[in-house]
């Protein structure tokens, strides 16, 4: 029996795994029916753990709220086929699934801003403002807010079309011309306007192009503090983005005039900018650093082209709003010097450049697990060359026929001397014997010599 603790924790934990429902390979004969938030997750990574703690925060507030989403995950290695159904290319991916339409989500991996994707991906794609006050509300609540105004007509058919695609990035609202507020007057109805900076401005056809472009790339304000996510996303725009670079932490006399630079161009010059630069500032030059391959000096203008990695620094110093206005032009005629760029060359400096990066962050994160990440596989090559280099070469094909035949000789040398050498241990007897015989002789010889020698002598004393 379990102990009133362990008891606590056990309905804890089934109050949290509640929240949150484990998905398998039925989930895509049942899901038509409900609007599900689906983290697809891999065991083994990283990020999926760091957001496991957030998924079941998003999970249980979305059901004490009340929404009508269901939030789940799915391993994705184990389920790979429906995995790639769903367009998952990496861990962990979070959509949100309506009926036959998935979204991605993209933003931040925090928990509000998870739930406010949820709750407007979820609700319809365009939204009524029924009355002036409603629409005032909706004013002070959003810092960009779209809003169809007018009845029905082919240009709100093609704003809902729009909107049902875009909905992943903003909010879209539409309203009747008696709900307008008194500070809004518009040219003609029906429109489509955006309200932000202060101001409002209309879509044309004729100048703005297709009505999906131009809410893309009006879907930020003029002017906004930029960090790595938000350059980003400012990416998918396909604008141009010029930037001070400063310090918040530590602003300068030059920090804050370069900063103030940009938010006059943004407001004064939107009419000749907008259509192809972003405008904002940067705290600190770590993420353009890493953009441009080197070091931008703080504070700096620097304009960046996040489609093709160029970027462009001005010649000269940027002391008055004239100097930063001819900059831009520059930029936006061409005549400014480019920089960076994504040809063969920059991208072997960029792969060695973040594979640099990489180590250095692993070694400075903790050098015991980068000297074994790196020194193990670097140890381990070095033996192989060495031993490839030690090694004997292994001799060709000439050079085995002639080292063979050396051999057979050798061996056929050694097996005469063999037989020479046997033949005179038999022989060895024999010979002795006929040695003797012919020393014998010999002395026989030279006895017979002497004794006629003596008769010789002795026949001479008798003639005497």
């Amino acid at each position: 029996m379990l102990s009133p603790p362990a008891a606590v924790v056990c309905l804890l934990s089934s109050a949290v795994l509640a929240v949150v429902e484990e998905l398998d390979h039925t989930f895509k004969d049942t899901r038509e029916n409900d609007v599900w938030l689906v983290e697809f997750y891999a065991p083994w990574c990283g990020y999926c753990k760091k957001l496991e703690p957030v998924w079941y925060e998003v999970g249980a507030e979305l059901k004490s709220s009340g929404s009508p989403v269901r939030v789940g995950k799915m391993d994705a290695t184990a389920f790979s086929g429906m995995s790639s159904e769903f367009g998952v290319r990496g861990y962990p991916t979070i959509k949100l699934l309506k009926g036959e339409l998935a979204y991605n989500y993209k933003g931040p991996r925090t928990k509000d801003d998870i739930i406010e994707f949820a709750n407007r991906v979820s609700g319809p794609a365009v939204r009524a403002l029924p009355s002036t006050q409603m629409f005032e509300h909706m004013m002070k609540r959003h810092s960009v807010l779209f809003v169809y105004v007018g009845g029905e007509s082919p240009l709100k058919e093609k704003y809902i079309d729009v909107a049902t695609e875009l909905i992943v990035y903003t909010y879209f609202f539409s309203a009747s011309e008696e709900a307008l507020p008194e500070s809004l007057s518009l040219p003609e109805i029906p429109s489509v306007v955006v309200l932000k900076d202060d101001s409002y401005f209309t879509y044309d056809e004729y100048e703005d192009g297709s009505l999906s472009t131009w809410i893309n790339k009006e879907r930020f304000q003029g002017y906004l503090p930029i960090d790595g996510f938000t350059l980003y996303e400012l990416g998918e725009t396909g604008k141009l983005v010029a930037i001070a670079v400063i310090n918040d932490k530590d602003p300068s006399e030059e920090c804050v005039r370069l900063k103030s630079l940009i938010q006059t161009v943004a407001k004064d010059y939107r009419q000749h900018f907008n259509r192809d630069f972003q405008f904002g500032h940067m705290d600190g030059s770590d993420y353009i650093n890493s953009f441009i391959m080197g070091e931008v000096k703080v504070p700096s203008i620097v304009i960046l082209n996040t489609s093709n990695e160029q970027y462009f620094l001005p010649d000269g110093p940027t002391d008055s709003l004239d100097d930063l206005v001819g900059f831009i032009n520059g930029v936006l005629n061409g005549s400014a010097q480019a920089y960076g760029g994504d040809g063969i060359v920059q991208r072997l400096k960029r792969i060695a450049f973040d594979a640099r990066a990489t180590i250095m962050s692993v070694f400075r994160s903790s050098p015991v697990l980068g000297c074994f990440l790196f020194g193990l596989p670097l140890g381990v090559i070095s033996l192989m060359c060495y031993g490839i280099c030690t090694a004997d070469s292994e001799p060709d094909a000439g050079e085995m026929e002639l080292m063979k035949r050396e051999t057979d000789e050798e061996d056929e040398e050694e097996e005469e001397e063999g037989e020479e050498h046997r033949a005179a241990q038999l022989e060895g007897p024999e010979g002795e014997e006929e040695e003797e015989g012919e020393g014998e002789e010999e002395e026989e010889e030279e006895e017979e010599e002497e004794g006629e020698g003596e008769e010789k002598a002795a026949e001479q004393k008798k003639t005497d």
